[in-house]
């Protein structure tokens, strides 16, 4: 086996019969370098070998000065059997990468050949011929594994008319009566007659069948086919199985590779005789030994190499990560020609209870062992999160509502911050020649890690989280042949279990990461505030520190934020440091004065924290005034004034009538306006713009009567921002009337439901009328028609 590196600057006179065929220039120096990896066997009589050129990731060290695992010159492993520094460890590592590679290889060209973009099948980066198989021409040693694996299918293929010669011998006259015996030895059961005829007939109920002995061609295929099946479960190969043999799995296969299978084999060798069979026989027992005498047929044009392996890798990284979610086009190739590696949408991190999805944005750095990030790729991957930022702000004001359907609103109206987007890297290492599952960030601490960071913060402003200009960038490592492992087996339920795992990882840490620059806190408007007025009245002081990432209080307006402050002593200039410092003492003594404030983890809801630190708060109460102490009106010193008879639906609308936000709290009445409106009142009709009175009944609670009269001091148009503005939620039209209170008075009872039934009967009545009459419409009254409904 010989054994090349990609990107390795070797000399021309070291590899040139090695390359004989690839058609490999050497530069102006001399060198030559390979941008491939993957597999072909060379045909040179001086060579007659396999040649795996590997990934450049078991590179470290300076360029033009790299070694292999360490310690080991790459020029001498290319022909791994002299190399005395390879241990056996490094060898087996080898040994089991140069079928990974392949099977990764496979796997891609596979995906690569179904995919077609904009109505074309895109150019192949794989390079793909026939692999190696049995036969009666020239052979060559086998000594690789995966030159026994691949033969081992290839003989599956070519010989099922064999296999089924073999079983249907095994078969033959099995289950047949041994008549001689069962006569002998069974019980005759005699019938008087049959069908009706004199004559008698016997039967035996318990007949003797021909008895099986160990056939030990039978034997030989369970251990073929239980290899094969090995094959499909740890490596995924394609194979098929087309016989009904008992196969050896789990535990007493792993007996068979570890010793017994060859002791096995060798016992009962001596039965084969025929070409085939023995054939079969020298294939298994390669595969639980080392194949270095078997021999093979080879086509002699045989390779499987793949061009620029860093699109595998991103390919390997982005299957068992981002998967198959189906993203709009231009989130992944932008436009202004960027092309995001990996992007998928999972869990936001400032809320753990609210399963709302936020852009995941990840980069594959394909390196040799060591390297660090260059600030060109760092600086890419924080314009990927500032086009994705863009793209969503144009979703949102301009999309339809079909196209907003599963994508997170990133900017918050309330405060004008935007959620944090989470980022990563993702580069390969194999700091352990063992597939382990291990993905973990980037530790600076550890002395092979001195110039590569664990994450890069990015921002306008020192002090603004929720900025779309602020960008945190966890940087991972993962062990290479364990993803190689994973992709190339490309068993499903394996990938989705990876990913899972993988993304609750992402997650977690990156959440850590924050909380060790921020400090979180979470906060509610005391009863007398107006959070929404006071963020915009203190809009520069808050702006990229306040987020509102949580629902509101059940059956509340109660708001919650999420406060984000830096860290000072995580900044190493002293001065900025000291700024930090001072800023977020006057920012937190200034939102003390309006809010309740307490430290809160980022992910927790502060709905959940006791509420000594975070109370329940109600919105400013309506004074409830006994009606002894109300100032009495009689409905006949008002004959003609008009009464507006209007309802309210629960708690929310309540509270807005007597806790409005922003300008003067002076509680007030609203309805809707315009003829077409289901609901709506004409605003020029007189008795409609002067309205003297209003009183007030719940939906629903008709038959309890008046909840509460007032007094109108005013009358007055709200746009619908400016309902939104003073706290009214979800307003659906675009102005209203409203009727802003005086004093709260007493009326006396009346008969609720009487009058909304006599408005309907008056409704239906009018002929001019041509819309329907709608449930819950103001009425309007005067004090001598009122005074009718008087209980």
């Amino acid at each position: 086996m010989r054994i090349l590196i990609e990107e390795y600057q070797y000399k021309y006179e070291d590899v040139c019969d090695v390359l004989k065929g690839l058609g490999v220039l050497q530069d102006v120096e001399g060198k030559v370098s390979l941008s491939y990896v993957g597999y072909y066997f060379n045909d040179n009589p001086d060579v007659n070998d396999c040649v795996f050129i590997l990934p450049k990731v078991l590179l470290e060290g300076e360029f033009g000065k790299e070694k292999v695992f360490g310690h080991i010159e790459p020029r001498d492993l290319i022909n791994a059997e002299d190399c005395k520094d390879l241990t056996t460890e490094e060898h087996t590592f080898i040994y089991n990468l140069s079928v990974w590679i392949y099977r990764a290889i496979t796997v891609f060209r596979d995906h690569e050949f179904d995919r077609v973009e904009d109505g074309k099948r895109q150019s192949s980066i794989v390079l793909y011929k026939q692999a190696p198989m049995m036969g009666h021409t020239r052979k060559r040693k086998a000594n690789t594994f995966l030159d026994v694996l691949l033969t081992l299918q290839e003989w599956n293929k070519r010989n099922e008319s064999f296999v089924m010669f073999i079983v249907k011998n095994l078969h033959s006259g099995y289950n047949k009566i041994n008549w001689t015996r069962t006569i002998s030895r069974s019980q005759a059961v005699i019938q008087e007659s049959i069908g009706g005829t004199r004559r008698q007939g016997v039967s035996y109920l318990n007949p003797i069948n021909k008895k099986r002995q160990i056939n030990f061609d039978e034997e030989l295929l369970v251990i073929y086919y239980s290899i094969l099946q090995h094959m499909h479960d740890k490596y995924g190969f394609p194979v098929s199985i087309n016989v009904n043999f008992p196969l050896i799995r789990g535990d007493k296969f792993k007996r068979y590779i570890d010793s017994y299978g060859k002791r096995r084999l060798k016992q009962i060798k001596y039965k084969y005789f025929s070409d085939k069979a023995l054939e079969l026989w020298e294939l298994c027992y390669a595969f639980f030994d080392r194949p270095d005498n078997i021999m093979l047929n080879v086509d002699q044009r045989e390779y499987l190499l793949v061009k620029s392996f860093h699109i595998v890798f991103e390919a390997i990284i982005d299957e068992l990560i981002a998967g198959d979610q189906k993203l709009p086009k231009e989130l992944k190739d932008q436009p202004d020609g960027k092309r995001v590696d990996h992007l998928y949408q999972y869990q936001e991190l400032t809320n753990n209870d609210k399963n709302d999805n936020i852009y995941y944005i990840g980069d594959s750095k394909y390196y040799k062992r060591g390297n660090s990030l260059g600030k060109e790729s760092i600086y890419k991957q924080f314009t990927y999160a500032r086009n994705v930022i863009q793209w969503n702000i144009d979703l949102f004001n301009d999309g339809k509502a079909e196209e907003k359907s599963g994508h997170v609103k990133l900017r918050d109206d309330v405060t004008e911050g935007y959620n944090i987007i989470p980022n990563f890297f993702i580069s390969a290492n194999q700091n352990v020649l063992r597939p382990e599952d291990d993905i973990k960030l980037i530790d600076s601490d550890k002395e092979e890690s001195k110039r590569r960071q664990q994450y890069y913060l990015s921002r306008q402003f020192e002090n603004r989280l929720f900025d779309r200009d602020t960008f945190l960038l966890a940087h991972y490592d993962v062990n290479f042949l364990f993803v190689v492992a994973l992709y190339g087996r490309n068993n499903a339920a394996s990938k989705v279990q990876w990913r899972n795992k993988v993304r609750r990882m992402f997650r977690t840490e990156i959440q850590q990461m924050l909380k060790e620059n921020f400090e979180f806190y979470a906060m509610t408007a005391k009863s007398d505030v107006s959070p929404d007025t006071y963020i915009r009245e203190n809009f520069q002081q808050v702006l990229g520190k306040v987020y509102h990432p949580f629902d509101n209080r059940e059956g509340s307006d109660q708001q919650y934020f999420s406060l984000a402050l830096r860290k000072p002593e995580k900044e190493s200039n002293p001065e900025v440091s000291a700024k930090i410092s001072n800023e977020n003492e006057a920012v937190m003594f200034a939102l003390r004065q309006a809010f309740y404030i307490a430290k809160c983890p980022l992910g927790i809801d502060p709905k959940t924290l006791p509420e000594d630190i975070m109370p329940k708060v109600e919105a400013r109460p309506h004074d409830e005034i006994p009606k002894e102490y109300l100032t009495m009106h009689h409905l006949e010193q008002y004959p003609d004034a008009t009464f507006l008879i209007g309802g309210f639906n629960g708690v929310n609308q309540l509270n807005w009538i007597f806790s409005r936000r922003g300008g003067k709290r002076d509680d007030a009445y609203n309805v809707r306006i315009g003829k077409d409106v289901h609901g709506g009142v004409i605003k020029s009709r007189e008795n409609i713009r002067h309205a003297k009175f209003v009183i007030l009944y719940e939906f629903e609670k008709e038959d309890k009567g008046v909840y509460k009269a007032f007094r109108v001091k005013n009358v007055g148009e709200l746009t619908k921002q400016q309902m939104i503005d003073t706290g009214y939620i979800n307003p659906r039209h675009e102005v209203y009337l409203c009727y802003f209170f005086d004093e709260e008075i007493t009326l006396g009872e009346f008969d609720i439901k009487k009058i909304i039934e006599a408005d309907r009967m008056k409704h239906e009545a009018d002929s001019k009328q041509k819309k329907e009459y709608a449930e819950g419409q103001p009425v309007y009254m005067s004090g001598k028609e009122l005074i009718n409904f008087r209980k």
